[in-house]
């Protein structure tokens, strides 16, 4: 049987030729480290965490320990791993970071269907089963490879992006939706301020906490003037917001007893459903705990839910929109799958989840089987359904989340609750598609 192709050894890349193996297909892992590195790596391990050593939440009712145990019931080797050498982290599922990839490397390189080969691939193989799980810090070579490929540009800069929320935490007696001089459809909800609010809001935002960049970061930074941090901008003047994202021109408070608006913030709808939505022009660099606290003096987002924070950073991903289908083909070409933060998914776990599904995929595609395509009630089907179906020309990357699930059949108010709802309902699907894919495996 021929021999499928993995490039980039991180999380996904690691996860797809395993479970490529494990269909029972030889598949050579290429990963470039030692013989080029990269500016965040310090290793050439396997699967190293370059940042936390934290896979996030361990519970199955929040968002990334639901991810987790989808995974852990799917035999993911990153997940095994994890749980094998967690170290203690309160609520958290967090590892060991260099036992971890040691064990790993260790694993696959003494896998029999595995070869790991070291060296840097700069064009993508014209024939043949591939996955690209290269990362956000691909190569310059093979990114001008895959930009030729795709016949677009990469969204390939220091990306600076906004926050997300969940529409149901947004207070819409004070939110309302509207669009700028009643010009087509009412497209965004609007957070107006009077001038008091906007005043103190502009010295807390000044004054915020940032985060600090990494040393290759600090030297793209200064390239991207039409990106600006929303704090960057405030601090070029009091009003200079008012000119900008938070202007309040065209915008009429419909509700009874409000004045013009003297500033407005702007959400706009990041899924079909209307369960998520981005603060339009609020890219940050703030941390994560001063965005929640920052963000929630806005008018109407006193109680938000993000989904999503800010973040600014190296990053590198497709246009997946218009080029992956939720199988995590490209359309352009089947026998091609993209998986990792390459593909606009954020975080260690749904790293190793693109992995999975794009491994499980590929092996299926060279064992004649029909490819999955994973129900959007589960964490991953979600997530890949998102990224897959979003609109092209405002894509950002996502993390795994419960706003990108569709509603439960019944309406549950309380939010712990309906994640249980969520969870119940998600792991269901993965246990009868477990038993599905066993059942094939020794048929």
């Amino acid at each position: 049987m021929s021999r499928i192709h993995v490039i980039g050894g991180g999380l996904a890349g690691t996860e797809a030729a395993w479970q490529i193996a494990q269909g029972g297909i030889p598949v050579t892992l290429h990963e470039m480290r030692p013989l080029r590195t990269s500016p965040a790596h310090h290793t050439s391990s396997l699967a190293e965490l370059v940042c936390s050593n934290s896979f996030g939440a361990l519970q199955s009712d929040r968002a990334a320990g639901l991810l987790h145990e989808e995974l852990r019931r799917l035999n993911s080797i990153i997940i095994q791993t994890a749980d094998r050498h967690a170290v203690p982290a309160g609520g958290a599922l967090a590892v060991d970071r260099g036992v971890f990839s040691q064990v790993l490397t260790d694993t696959l390189a003494h896998h029999p269907l595995i070869e790991l080969r070291r060296g840097e691939v700069q064009e993508i193989p014209p024939t043949g089963i591939l996955v690209l799980a290269t990362g956000p810090l691909t190569s310059p070579a093979l990114a001008t490879a895959l930009q030729n490929f795709t016949g677009m540009d990469y969204f390939s800069f220091f990306d600076a992006a906004s926050p997300i929320v969940e529409g149901e935490s947004i207070n819409r007696d004070i939110a309302f939706l509207a669009s700028r001089y009643d010009k087509g459809e009412a497209a965004y909800l609007n957070c107006p301020m009077n001038k008091q609010e906007y005043l103190a809001f502009w010295q807390e935002l000044i004054q915020g906490e940032q985060t600090e960049l990494k040393d290759f970061e600090q030297e793209t930074a200064k390239f991207f003037e039409g990106c600006l941090p929303i704090e960057e901008l405030a601090r070029r003047g009091e009003e200079t917001m008012r000119f900008g994202p938070l202007k309040p021109v065209g915008l009429i408070n419909p509700h009874p007893g409000t004045d013009s608006p003297y500033a407005v913030i702007q959400l706009r709808q990041e899924d079909k459903a209307g369960q998520l939505w981005n603060l339009v022009g609020f890219q940050t660099n703030l941390r994560w705990g001063e965005q929640k606290r920052i963000f929630r003096l806005i008018p109407g987002l006193e109680e938000a839910e993000f989904v999503r924070m800010g973040v600014m950073h190296r990053n590198t991903f497709i246009n997946s929109p218009q080029l992956l289908h939720p199988t995590l083909q490209f359309k352009q070409r089947p026998t091609l799958f993209g998986c990792g933060q390459l593909i606009g998914t954020e975080g260690y776990t749904a790293a190793a989840a693109g992995g999975w599904l794009a491994g499980t995929n590929a092996a299926r595609l060279a064992r004649g089987l029909t490819l999955l395509t994973l129900p959007d009630t589960t964490m991953m089907g979600a997530l890949f359904n998102f990224i897959s179906s979003a609109s092209p020309k405002h894509f950002q990357p996502m993390p795994p989340n419960f706003g990108i699930f569709p509603p439960l059949e019944r309406k549950i108010r309380k939010k712990q609750d309906r994640y249980v709802g969520y969870r119940d309902r998600s792991l269901l699907e993965i246990d009868k598609l477990q038993a599905e894919i066993y059942e094939r495996q020794i048929s």
